[in-house]
């Protein structure tokens, strides 16, 4: 009985050691899993945003729009914030510059 006594004691004392160095495998992990999420998460949303911002900026009269909503239209005027649409003959809507999606085919100069 003694002998088994021995035997996991002496085990307490090298998981000691071990415990030591698997705090610094800790930080290593959590250091590598910051690294996959900053390259798989956060690196491409900040690129989306950045692409998605220049498009917003970059709307012109006679773009032709998806909004998010899924509406298809020119735009006749562009304002700071609004954005007007014709998305039929004579049929004018106005939509939040946030809103607008994709543009389908930009103005010819």
């Amino acid at each position: 009985m003694t002998g088994i006594a021995y035997a996991m004691g002496a085990g307490g004392a090298g998981g000691a050691g071990a415990a030591g160095g698997g705090d610094m495998g800790f930080i290593v992990i959590m250091i590598a899993i910051f690294a996959i999420f900053y390259f798989l998460l956060i690196r491409p949303q900040k690129k989306k945003q950045k692409e998605t911002k220049e498009m917003l900026d970059n709307l012109t009269h006679g773009d032709t729009i998806i909004t998010v909503g899924g509406l298809y239209g020119k735009i006749t005027a562009v304002a700071e914030q609004v954005v007007t649409l014709e998305v039929a003959d004579n049929v004018k809507i106005k939509v939040s510059r946030g809103h607008i999606a994709a543009i389908t085919q930009k103005a010819t100069p």
